[in-house]
């Protein structure tokens, strides 16, 4: 009888899941103790358990967030496997010395609550030309006077997201960028910026790279360069590339982006930003977990968006234009 009552009480807290994950809360202390053995749900709202993951008894998690204030559910960071955040039935334990955020901005400023991230990358002419921002950037200063060029995808950042944040999940506390000389050198060709200062690079760390806890600033700087070398060298990359100066079909590049990845529905994950008809930036969605893999195509492996995020900045008409290095102006 007890097992049947269990099997309801699930399901009605599933039944009620919309409810309650539309108004969760962030805990900022407290830890779980699991009682017994019980599954760790990505959504329990689907109830889903990708890779069979368990809470174990006797063992202690750190909550993350709760489902509302008189919670049922408890979101906790799982360790191994990817160090997984999952959501357990607040039955399967004792909570202790939780404390609850307030207000949108605490919900939003706790590092690795995201469920996904988003690869940023800037065609650095199109934004140097293009920018009210871009004057005002020594990369882009260099690149007016001749002493730099670049005709790449550049990385802007590599943001983990939070889907019900929005653009608002970040600066989350951390430790101070500190990179070493070796991986300075890494970026600098793949970050401008960092040939002339480190104040972007602080605030990219400082914003986002601190939301995630699993990399140190060494290595998140240097995986999102691996990321950002591969999409140059991809087919949608490549295509770009070889069109400096003219334009490009947004058709033609959602084409390649299908034939490179095999599946129509990559398209939602790339999001094209133009100023004035020219491409300025690339977003790219990708999932939470990258499972060791270090190129976007690996990454994504059939892990596609249901559907493209939008910005009012985002491309329009199918005719493209890719400014060329330096300006015209």
């Amino acid at each position: 009888m007890t097992g049947k009552y269990t099997a309801l009480g699930l399901l009605a807290a599933l039944s009620l899941a919309p409810f309650f994950t539309a108004h969760a809360v962030e805990a900022t202390q407290g830890t779980f103790e699991a009682s017994t053995r019980c599954e760790a749900y990505q959504s329990f709202k689907n109830g889903t358990n990708p890779g069979s993951r368990f809470v174990q008894p006797g063992e202690t998690y750190r909550v993350l967030e709760v489902n509302k204030e008189e919670y049922q559910w408890v979101r906790l960071r799982i360790p191994g496997g990817g160090n997984d955040v999952r959501w357990v039935s607040a039955d399967c334990g004792t909570v202790t010395g939780l404390q609850l955020g307030s207000g949108a901005a605490a919900q939003c400023s706790i590092a690795d609550t995201y469920d996904s991230y988003v690869l940023a990358l800037t065609w650095q002419p199109g934004f140097c030309v293009h920018n009210p921002a871009g004057g005002a950037k020594p990369e882009c200063q260099a690149m007016k006077d001749g002493r730099l060029a670049v005709s790449n995808f550049t990385l802007h950042g590599l943001w983990p997201n939070k889907t019900p944040c929005g653009k608002r999940y970040g600066n989350c506390r951390g430790a101070s960028l500190e990179l070493s000389n070796s991986t300075l050198e890494y970026i600098k060709p793949w970050m401008p910026n960092f040939q002339f200062s480190t104040q972007f690079g602080n605030y990219e760390w400082k914003k986002h790279g601190v939301c995630q806890t699993s990399l140190s600033d060494d290595d998140y700087f240097r995986l999102a360069v691996d990321l950002t070398k591969s999409f140059n060298d991809s087919a949608p990359g490549s295509y770009v590339r070889e069109h400096v100066g003219g334009t490009i079909s947004k058709r033609e590049l959602y084409s390649k982006l299908t034939d490179e990845l095999g599946s129509t529905a990559a398209a939602n994950n790339v999001l094209l930003i133009c100023r004035g008809g020219y491409l300025e930036e690339v977003r790219i969605t990708l999932p939470r977990d990258f499972r060791g893999a270090r190129t976007v195509k690996a990454i994504l492996d059939s892990h596609f968006a249901a559907q493209r995020s939008g910005d009012r900045k985002e491309c329009r008409s199918d005719a493209i234009s890719i400014e060329a290095n330096g300006y015209r102006r």
